[in-house]
C-alpha cells in the first residue's frame, strides 16, 4: 500500500506527463477529426484514446462554440463537469479555478468576469502550469482581455489572500487531494462573505471495494481518491459551508464505461455481479456558500 506522499507524488507525476506529452489537435479540439483519443495517456479523470477529449466534453455540458474559442490543447480531456456554467459568473467578479491544469475553466470563465473582473488558476503540477501561462498570449489575442493569471500551489494550502474571491470553482480535482477536510477550509478561509462554491467532482454512491483503490492509477483516475456523498456534504458543512446542494451527473461515468475506457473496464470487474460503474460512481455539481456578506437575493441567499 502506498503512502499518502507517494500518491501525491504518483498524481504530480501522471498530471505532469499530461502537460508535457499531449499532441491534441485543433481538429481534435473541434470534434472535426475522426480519430479517437483525448491527449496523451490513460490514468487521469477522463484521459482515454477510448473517447475524443471534445466529445467528452460536449456530453458533459459544453458546447462546441466554447471548445471551439479555446487555446489549442487546453482541453486535454480532464473534466468530469461544467463548473462555469453552474458558477453563474458575473462582471466583475474574482474566481479561483482549483486544480486549473491547462487553462481550461480559467479561459472559458474570463471573459464572463470581464475586465472588472479576475480569474485565477491554481495548479500543483509546474508543468500545466507552464503549458497555461503559454496559453495566455492565443485568450488575450482573441477576447481582448487582460485578465487571467496562473499560480503554483497546492489546494491545501492556496497561495491566495483571506477573503479574498468571489467564487472558487474546480473540475474533478478535489478528490485527489489526501486531506479533502483541509481543501474545505481552504475554500472557506478565501472566499469573501457571501462568496460561493461551483465545484464538478467525482464522488460516490456506494463504498469502493478495498481492490479498486489498490491499483495505482485509479487515483489520479479520480476513483480511489473519491468519499462517500454524504462524506462530503459533513466536511463542507463543517468547514461552514451552507446552501450545500448536490446533483449526480451521470453522464460522465456512463461515456467512460461505453468507450471502454481501460479503467472503467477494471473497476467494472472488481463490483459485484450485477452492478455497474455508474451505481457507485457519479460525476456531481457541488453548490455552496459562505455565510454573510450583504447580498439578499433570490439567487444568494439559501
Amino acid at each position: 500500500m502506498k503512502t499518502n506522499e507517494e500518491i501525491r507524488e504518483q498524481i504530480r507525476s501522471d498530471y505532469a506527463n499530461i502537460a508535457t506529452s499531449s499532441t491534441v489537435t485543433r481538429d481534435q479540439l473541434t470534434g472535426e477529426s475522426q480519430s479517437s483519443g483525448s491527449c496523451c495517456c490513460a490514468g487521469a479523470c477522463g484521459v482515454t484514446e477510448s473517447i475524443d477529449s471534445s466529445d467528452l466534453a460536449e456530453q458533459i455540458g459544453y458546447s462546441k462554440e466554447e471548445l471551439e474559442s479555446l487555446p489549442m490543447d487546453a482541453n486535454m480531456g480532464l473534466s468530469c463537469g461544467n463548473p462555469t456554467v453552474i458558477a453563474a459568473l458575473k462582471e466583475g467578479e474574482t474566481i479561483l479555478d482549483l486544480g486549473s491544469g491547462g487553462g481550461f475553466d480559467i479561459f472559458l470563465a474570463g471573459p464572463k468576469v470581464g475586465k472588472s473582473g479576475r480569474a485565477i488558476g491554481i495548479d500543483m503540477t509546474h508543468e500545466m502550469i507552464a503549458k497555461a501561462r503559454k496559453n495566455i498570449g492565443h485568450y488575450r489575442e482573441t477576447t481582448g482581455l487582460d485578465n487571467v493569471e496562473f499560480r503554483l500551489g497546492e489546494i491545501e494550502h492556496l497561495p491566495v489572500p483571506d477573503n479574498s474571491v468571489d467564487v472558487i470553482i474546480s473540475n474533478c480535482v478535489l478528490n485527489l487531494s489526501i486531506d479533502k477536510q483541509q481543501v474545505w477550509n481552504e475554500i472557506a478561509r478565501v472566499l469573501k462573505p457571501g462568496g460561493r462554491v461551483a465545484v464538478s467532482d467525482i464522488a460516490l454512491l456506494k463504498p469502493l471495494p478495498i481492490e479498486v483503490k489498490e491499483i495505482v492509477e485509479s487515483w489520479a483516475g479520480c476513483v480511489a481518491g473519491a468519499i462517500p456523498v454524504e462524506t462530503m456534504r459533513s466536511q463542507m458543512e463543517f468547514a461552514g459551508f451552507d446552501g450545500i446542494t448536490f446533483t449526480p451527473k451521470p453522464h460522465y461515468v456512463e461515456a467512460l464505461t461505453a468507450a471502454n475506457d481501460p479503467l472503467y473496464t477494471k473497476v467494472t470487474e472488481l463490483l459485484p455481479d450485477g452492478e455497474s460503474a455508474s451505481d457507485v460512481i457519479t460525476s456531481l455539481d457541488i453548490l455552496a456558500r459562505k455565510p454573510g456578506g450583504s447580498c439578499c437575493g433570490p439567487d444568494c441567499c439559501s
